[in-house]
C-alpha cells in the first residue's frame, strides 16, 4: 500500500517540479518541446512493452485487449471533449496561452481538471503493476515522471496567463501529487485479488486512455514547440521505455 502511494507520488511530483522550476527560471519553448517529445515516446514504449504485453500474458489472446484498449481510448476522447469545450483544450501547450484575451480568463480550473484527468491513468498504471506483483515498473515510473515535467511548465503558463498566482497553482499542483498517490494506491489494493482477465482488461483500458492522451496533447505540443527535429528525440524516449522495460 505505501509502496503505491511512494510512487504514485513521486510520478505525479514532476509536474509540481516543473511549475515551480517556470516560476524560478525562464524556460525555453524548444527545451519544453523536446522533454514533451521524449515523454511521449517514453509513455508509448512503456504502454506498448508493459501494459499490453502483460495484458496479452494474463488474457492469452486479443479480446480483453480489444476491449479494455479501445474502451479506455474512447472514455479519455470523451472526457477530453468535455474537457476541451470548458477551457482546457489547450492545458499542455506553452504558445496559445501567452494571448491573454476574456475567453482564457476562465480556462485555469478547466485546466487544472484536465491535468487530473491525464493523471489518473497514468498513476493508476503504477499500481496495477503493483497489482501484478512483480513490484513497481522502473519504466512506467520513469516514463510518466519525464511526461509530467513538461506539463507542469506548460499548464503553469496556462494558468499564469489566466490570472492564478503562484501559491494557487504551486497548490493545484500539489492536489496532483496527491491524486496521483491515491490513483496508484486504488490501482494496487482494489485489483490486488481481480481475476487474470480483469486485470487485462484494465491494464490496456489505462493503456488506451495513455495512447489517446499522447496523441491529443503531447505530440502536437511537442512539434510545434520542438520542430522536426521531436522525431528522433521521440524514438529516443521510446527506446528508453523498451530498454527499462527489458533490464
Amino acid at each position: 500500500m505505501w509502496e503505491a502511494i511512494l510512487w504514485g507520488a513521486i510520478a505525479g511530483s514532476a509536474s509540481l517540479i516543473g511549475a515551480a522550476l517556470l516560476m524560478l527560471v525562464p524556460v525555453k519553448k524548444r527545451i519544453i518541446g523536446f522533454i514533451m517529445a521524449l515523454g511521449t515516446g517514453a509513455l508509448i514504449g512503456s504502454t506498448s512493452y508493459e501494459l499490453l504485453e502483460e495484458a496479452y500474458e494474463l488474457s492469452g489472446g486479443l479480446q480483453e485487449e480489444a476491449i479494455g484498449f479501445l474502451g479506455g481510448a474512447m472514455i479519455f476522447t470523451i472526457l477530453d471533449i468535455v474537457i476541451s469545450r470548458s477551457g482546457g483544450k489547450n492545458r499542455k501547450r506553452t504558445r496559445l496561452h501567452e494571448t491573454h484575451n476574456k475567453e482564457e480568463k476562465g480556462s485555469g480550473l478547466a485546466i487544472f481538471a484536465g491535468t487530473v484527468m491525464d493523471a489518473i491513468p497514468e498513476s493508476a498504471m503504477i499500481g496495477l503493476s503493483l497489482a501484478s506483483g512483480g513490484g513497481a515498473s522502473t519504466a512506467l515510473i520513469v516514463s510518466i515522471f519525464i511526461s509530467n515535467f513538461p506539463e507542469g511548465l506548460s499548464s503553469t503558463s496556462g494558468m499564469q496567463s489566466s490570472g492564478y498566482s503562484r501559491k494557487r497553482i504551486l497548490i493545484m499542483w500539489l492536489a496532483v501529487m496527491i491524486i496521483s498517490a491515491l490513483s496508484a494506491l486504488v490501482g494496487a489494493v482494489l485489483l490486488q485479488d481481480t481475476s487474470a482477465s480483469t486485470r487485462a482488461i484494465l491494464n490496456s483500458f489505462a493503456g488506451g486512455a495513455i495512447i489517446a492522451m499522447v496523441a491529443s496533447t503531447m505530440a502536437p505540443e511537442a512539434y510545434e514547440e520542438g520542430g522536426p527535429v521531436v522525431g528522433i528525440v521521440t524514438a529516443l524516449g521510446m527506446f528508453i521505455a523498451f530498454s527499462l522495460a527489458h533490464v
